[in-house]
Parts: C-alpha cells; structure tokens; sequence
C-alpha cells in the first residue's frame, strides 16, 4: 500500500491513493514533537477507509435511505453499503486513485469512473474526479473536484471525514460555526433544519465531554466551519461557502470523533426530488464540474 507523505515546518500528513485518496494521519508540530490531531491509522489497516484518519466522500456525502434516489422522475437502485440498508459516503473511498504529480508539500490525485465495472461504482452516472492535498504554513488544504462525463445531468454532492484525537482526559474544547441543526431520523434528514438543540450547541467554544453526538449542523455563520482545541494545539476547520453542512459524529466512549464538512445533507438526493429546502445537492450538466476547497489550520501558539 502506497503511503505519499506529505511536511513541511507545521504539517505531517499522510495520503494513501489507492485507498481513496484518503488520509492516513495528520499530525501538527509543537516544539520538536509530532502530535496527531487526526484519528492516526495503523499500517495493517491502511487499506480501510473507515479506520483512516479522513476519506473523501463523493459523488454523495453520508447516506441515501434505502440505497435509492429519485431524479428528474426516476427511481435508481444502487447496492446497500451499510449495516442499515443505506449506500453512505459515496462510492470512491474504497477505489484506487492515481497520482497526478507529486513532491514534499503537495499531492495530486485524479479518479475515472469509466476505469471500473458498473457493479463497482455503484453510482449510475459517468464521473470524473480530482483530488489536491496541499500544505502551505499553517495550512493543510484539501481541495475536491467533480466533473460530470455522462450524456445527462445528475444530481451530486462531497464532502470529507476527517476524524480527530478525543483525548484520554477530555479536555479537547469544539466550536461550530452553524445557526440550525437538520432532525436526523435513523441517521438521516426528512424535514427542513430546526433550531439547535441545547445539549448539541457548540456555537461557543466548549468542551466536547463524553456524551454521545451526531448532529447535522447547517446554516454556517462564517468562512470558519469549526475549531478544535486541545491543551496543547488548536486547529481551525474552513470551507468554501459551498459546504454548508457540518455533522458531529462523536460516538460515547471512542477515542475520536468527527467533524465533516458537506455539500449535501444526508439523504439530500431524496429531498431534493421531495422538494425540501437545504438538501446542499447541486446539479451537473454534462461536462459541468463543480470544486470545494477545505482548510485545516494550525492556529499559531
């Protein structure tokens, strides 16, 4: 398994290509120390995507109920890829990518939907894919392209799942840059965004502590999605405008949890087609491609 490491004098992060341009570890420099702030991978598991420190998902982000969506009056069955009947996090995660270019501070990958069997991308539409990992100061960059290379129009969106250290002694602090939350029911969104529910309101800077979340945040209020502080660093999330969505996936008693920036909600295909507003998907005309750049940062000591 092809591990491409990318340094410099903040960042030390780790990218896999043929496990989904996903990230292996993402670890900030204090003093003369690596300390990861990213869910570290262990090697006998870097081809698994859901035990790395991040993946990539695209052409949806989290779930479709049922493995199926409606568009433009049709029905498209895809193949569950869940415990719960739904196809979640998109279909690239578990393909290989291929590398680009490459050198010490950046990494490009591109992926071709037409380079697998259909029964392979689960996803009923010809797409292409590029992938740019960059480091730059205090930055880490991760910017996500889609293009449409099929003959109609599809409904789309990406976005990322990046894990982060909870730390032994609970003392990592969150803030969420977001108005409104989407009710998610058996982990998905039916209905409109609703206030935010007080247990779950992160929009001042608090500790995380050791309950349980997963909460779909929407309506972001700044160019920062969120922050992360720990005792000894702190890394600010930032995303394009386009995505608006940040879930809050922290299971009770794991040693990590996730902040994930997305375009669509969950189910958004589903609510779109349902006319619900704030499903986040966009649609793709042939040839049209759509980009969205995600920043961690390192806030300076």
């Amino acid at each position: 398994m092809i591990l491409q490491t990318l340094e410099n004098e903040s960042w030390q992060v780790g990218v896999l290509p043929e496990t989904g341009a996903s990230t292996a570890f993402g670890r900030v420099r204090r003093g003369d120390q690596w300390i990861d702030v990213m869910r570290p991978t262990a090697a006998s598991d870097y081809g698994n995507s859901s035990l790395c420190a991040s993946f990539i998902m695209l052409p949806w982000a989290n779930r479709l109920r049922d493995a199926k969506f409606q568009f433009e009056g049709k029905t498209y069955q895809l193949q569950p890829s869940s415990n719960d009947g739904t196809a979640i996090h998109g279909t690239v995660r578990r393909l290989a990518w291929q590398v680009a270019s490459e050198d010490k501070t950046r990494l490009v990958t591109t992926f071709d939907s037409s380079s697998y069997e259909k029964d392979k991308i689960n996803f009923p539409f010809k797409f292409s894919a590029r992938a740019e990992f960059w480091l730059d100061g205090l930055d880490f960059h991760m910017n996500v392209t889609l293009k449409n290379d099929d003959s109609q129009a599809f409904p789309a969106g990406f976005g990322h799942h990046p894990y982060f250290v909870r730390d032994a002694e609970n003392k990592v602090q969150v803030q969420l840059f977001c108005e409104e939350r989407f009710d998610l029911v058996d982990l998905m969104a039916a209905a409109p965004p609703v206030p935010i529910r007080p247990e779950a309101d992160f929009r001042a800077l608090k500790p995380l502590g050791t309950k349980d979340f997963g909460d779909l945040f929407t309506q972001r209020t700044s160019e920062t999605a969120a922050r992360i502080v720990y005792p000894n660093a702190a890394v600010s999330i930032h995303a394009d405008p386009l995505f608006q969505n940040v879930l809050l996936y922290a299971p009770e008693g794991q040693p990590f949890f996730a902040i994930e920036p997305q375009t669509n909600v969950n189910d958004g295909f589903n609510l779109l087609d349902q006319g619900i507003k704030g499903s986040g998907v966009f649609i793709l005309q042939p040839g049209d491609s759509k980009s969205g750049l995600v920043t961690l940062r390192v806030e300076a000591s």
